[in-house]
């Protein structure tokens, strides 16, 4: 695996809000953001394991925040958002990368309603609430950056995952039309779209779907979170000032747009 090239002073200053960070992609980004200079507040629903992992970034010399976020209460999100910008002392960008994937396996007439609605209320309505929460620290930022975790699923089509490839396509929409109300604010909305990735979230994956992966990228291994961190970092960054409204597809090339 090649060694990740330095992203040190490249976010020197911002501070940065990332959901669903006590573990797998979320928790990458915010090490990422924390290692590129940035004051990094860490939201999950797993609040014990989110303040531990923000104690050990603290310990390792990072400013860290750790807050308790249930997507799926609008309450919480409000609570959540003003609290990590009080720790903050601002906000500069916003990583909603928290999502549940609770219909994998499943044909799409073998979903049940509850299911559907809880994948759309975490996915898609949690990340409307947690955006608009954070629009008016962003805006007074100067320089606010959202990044929204789309994937690359709704762009091959993923069979047997319709809720979640729904919602994530609901997210590439939602950054569109974010980013064209938000730019006269100078915020810029911009989706990653990672490819099947080596998380504990992609655990129950079946083998055959990883080997479909590996097998159809251009670069033919397995996706690690690493192989996402730099897109994010650059999307929160001033290359990306001019870049809004997009949707990069980080996959290795298994969807090429």
């Amino acid at each position: 695996m090649p060694e990740r090239n330095s992203t040190a002073g490249l976010l020197a200053g911002r501070k940065v809000l990332v959901t669903g960070a006590a573990r797998g992609l979320g928790l990458a980004f915010a090490k990422a953001i924390a290692e590129a200079g940035g004051a990094v507040a860490l939201a999950d629903v797993l609040g014990e394991r989110v303040q531990e992992e923000a104690a050990t970034l603290r310990a390792a010399g990072f400013e860290a925040h750790g807050f308790t976020l249930d997507l799926a209460d609008p309450a919480s999100i409000q609570a959540c958002a003003a609290a990590a910008v009080q720790a903050l002392g601002g906000l500069d960008g916003l990583v909603n990368n928290a999502a549940i994937t609770n219909s994998g396996g499943r044909d799409a007439s073998s979903i049940d309603v509850e299911t559907w609605d809880r994948v759309m209320n975490v996915n898609v309505r949690g990340t409307w609430l947690m955006t608009t929460a954070c629009l008016p620290a962003l805006k007074a930022s100067g320089r606010g950056a959202i990044v929204n975790l789309s994937s690359d699923t709704p762009l091959w089509g993923a069979p047997n995952l319709l809720a979640y490839v729904a919602s994530k396509s609901a997210v590439i929409g939602m950054t569109k039309s974010l980013a064209r109300e938000c730019g006269a604010d100078g915020i810029t909305v911009n989706a990653i779209a990672p490819g099947l990735t080596l998380v504990e979230a992609t655990e129950y994956v079946p083998a055959h779907r990883h080997a479909l992966y590996r097998d159809q990228r251009a670069i033919s291994r397995d996706q690690v979170p690493d192989d996402v961190c730099g897109a994010v970092l650059f999307a929160l960054s001033d290359l990306s000032r001019f870049v809004t409204g997009q949707t990069l597809a980080v996959n290795g090339g298994f969807v090429m747009q």
